[in-house]
C-alpha cells in the first residue's frame, strides 16, 4: 500500500534527510588511503546520534552496523570492517539512513579514494547523472516505470548496466515501503506517481553486467563479474510542482 505523506510529514521526512545528508558528506570527507570503512561506521552513529537521531540501518533485518560501505566491486550492503582498509584508486559507496520523530531520510553517494582511475571517474559521473535524469522523470502524474525508463536509457547509452535484483523504493515511517522503484523498464509502467508520495531513486550502476551475488554473509552484495560498480541515491517527494529532494545539503 502506497502512503501518502501529509505537509507535516514532509516537513519531518526533510529534517531526517538533513541529518543523514550531512552524516553522508561526514563520511565522504573521511574517505582516504589507510582509513578502515569500520573508522567511518563509528564516525556515522556517533554523528546521527548526537543530532537525536537513530542510525536507520543499525539492526535492521539484522544488520550489524549504520552505515552501508561498499568498495569497488561490491555494490551495496558491504558491512563495515577494521579489516576493510581503503587504498588509493578504491571506490567507496556510502548509504546511510537517519530516523527522526519517527521519519526516514535515506542516501547514497559513491567516493572516490584518493585518485581513481579515467574508467572508474566515467562510472561515478554516469551513475551520478543517472540519478538526476531519475528524478527529473518523477513527475506528479508520471509512472514509476518512466523513472525506472530514465535511468536505464541514460545507462545503456554509455555502455553500462543496471542492477536488476536491486530497487529504490518508497520512504517514510518506515525505511523501505512501497512502491518499488526499480532503476530500469517501461515508460509509462508501473503505480501512478501522485503528490505527498515519498520515495528513494538509487541507482546502482555496473561496469560489465547486472549480475550481482549475495555473499555468504547474506548482506554483502558483488558483481558476478568483479567489475565497479557505484551507487547514487536521493530521498524525494513528489509534489504538484515537481519533486523535491529531501536530502539535499543545506
Amino acid at each position: 500500500m502506497i502512503v501518502l505523506k501529509t505537509a507535516r510529514e514532509l516537513k519531518l521526512m526533510r529534517a531526517a534527510g538533513r541529518i543523514s545528508q550531512r552524516a553522508l558528506r561526514l563520511a565522504g570527507s573521511a574517505v582516504e588511503p589507510g582509513v578502515t570503512t569500520k573508522e567511518i561506521d563509528t564516525l556515522v552513529r556517533k554523528y546521527i546520534e548526537e543530532q537525536g537521531a537513530t542510525p536507520s540501518f543499525l539492526g535492521y533485518g539484522g544488520f550489524p552496523a549504520s552505515a552501508c560501505i561498499s568498495v569497488n566491486n561490491v555494490v551495496i550492503h558491504g558491512i563495515p570492517s577494521e579489516k576493510c582498509v581503503l587504498k588509493q584508486g578504491d571506490i567507496v559507496s556510502i548509504d546511510i539512513g537517519a530516523c527522526l520523530n519517527g521519519y526516514h531520510g535515506d542516501n547514497a553517494w559513491t567516493f572516490p579514494c584518493g585518485d581513481i582511475s579515467d574508467d572508474a571517474k566515467r562510472l561515478l559521473k554516469t551513475t551520478e547523472e543517472s540519478l538526476f535524469k531519475g528524478i527529473q522523470a518523477a513527475k506528479a502524474g508520471a509512472k514509476v516505470g518512466d523513472i525506472g525508463h530514465a535511468v536505464q536509457e541514460y545507462v545503456e547509452l554509455r555502455s553500462y548496466s543496471v542492477v536488476r535484483d536491486f530497487v529504490g523504493h518508497g520512504v517514510g515511517a518506515k525505511l523501505h515501503e512501497d512502491p518499488s522503484v526499480p532503476n530500469y523498464g517501461a515508460p509509462g509502467r508501473g503505480a501512478r506517481l501522485l503528490p505527498g508520495m515519498a520515495i528513494a531513486i538509487e541507482p546502482m550502476v555496473n561496469m560489465g553486467s547486472h549480475k550481482v551475488k549475495v555473499l555468504r554473509d547474506k548482506w554483502t552484495t558483488v558483481t558476478a563479474d568483479g567489475k565497479l560498480s557505484a551507487h547514487f541515491e536521493h530521498t524525494l517527494a513528489i509534489t504538484a510542482d515537481g519533486p523535491v529532494i529531501l536530502t539535499l545539503p543545506d
